[in-house]
């Protein structure tokens, strides 16, 4: 298996087998993002390299169930390009029954509606997407070069077609200055949305990012585990949406898993306990992105 540099996936998709069908992000100028920092250029993997990593995903992983496409922006890709590598998914690996990949508006944009239909009938099952923000001022600070209405807008369209939708948030990200903006927006944005999952990670700096750069500089002041458990309830307090909503990652201070609307109460109680000095705070040496 040919995994070129660093490979990101999903928590959820942690036995997936890993199919590196692009490098890098189409966009790559997020503030805050280290994922992609040794792959400063986009580039798409090569055809037949892409078939020699699914041949041996036969071999050793025949009885794989699910397949994710790294890396950032494997929707980008042109649709012929995606139908051939999802049928050959499907021809060497036919116990999969789910295949993810992540997607960005700009990205999505340029699929139509019958070809994502299209991507869903030939086994493209989920699409990651990362809001970060639903504050558009916190979206620009942070260069994502998408608007949250527009990422709204092409996560509906994702599920419009039958796919199933994972949204990213991160606590944080609006640092002190605008955490609470940050957190009511972002709740507003998720309720508009109402995927089938979004998922809050809490901001960590990484060095070599522009916002990292920016912190030292004292242009940016990450919240202290308290203010990022402040604005995690606040976020939740403004949420109204019918799907799960998880704060486990190992980023966050406390983890949550929530089916919503149902579990919004306890996990709101439970933060204010933790909040009041109940205790139950991740220790900083324990976070990981």
């Amino acid at each position: 298996m040919d995994l070129q540099g660093t490979v990101i996936r999903p928590p959820s998709e942690a036995g997936s087998v890993l199919l590196q069908v692009t490098l890098g992000c189409t966009h790559g100028k997020c503030a805050f993002c280290g994922a992609y920092l040794d792959k400063p250029r986009f580039g798409v993997k090569d055809r037949d390299q892409v078939l020699a990593d699914l041949e041996w995903a036969a071999r050793h992983r025949p009885d794989a169930r699910r397949v994710f496409l790294c890396d950032g922006d494997a929707m980008s890709l042109p649709l012929a390009r995606l139908e051939e590598i999802l049928a050959a998914v499907k021809q060497r690996l036919p116990r999969v029954t789910r295949v993810a990949a992540y997607g960005n508006a700009r990205g999505l944009r340029h699929k139509s509606a019958q070809e994502l239909q299209r991507l869903r009938e030939r086994g493209l099952g989920m699409v990651y997407m990362g809001l970060e923000s639903g504050d558009e001022t916190t979206l620009a600070r942070m260069n994502k070069g998408s608007t949250a209405a527009s990422i709204v807008e092409q996560g509906r369209r994702v599920m419009d077609s039958g796919m199933k939708l994972n949204v990213t948030v991160i606590n944080g990200l609006g640092g002190v200055e605008r955490s609470m903006v940050h957190a009511r927006e972002t709740g507003r944005a998720l309720s508009e949305l109402d995927p089938h999952q979004a998922a809050a990670l809490s901001l960590m700096l990484v060095p070599g990012t522009s916002l990292h750069r920016d912190s030292e500089q004292g242009l940016f002041t990450v919240p202290d585990a308290m203010g990022m458990l402040a604005e995690l309830r606040e976020m939740i307090a403004c949420l109204h949406m019918k799907g799960l909503f998880l704060a486990n990652h190992a980023s966050n201070y406390v983890p949550v898993r929530a089916r919503m609307p149902r579990d919004k109460d306890a996990v709101l109680l439970a933060l204010d306990n933790v909040l009041a000095g109940g205790g139950g705070v991740r220790d900083e040496s324990l976070r990981r992105l």
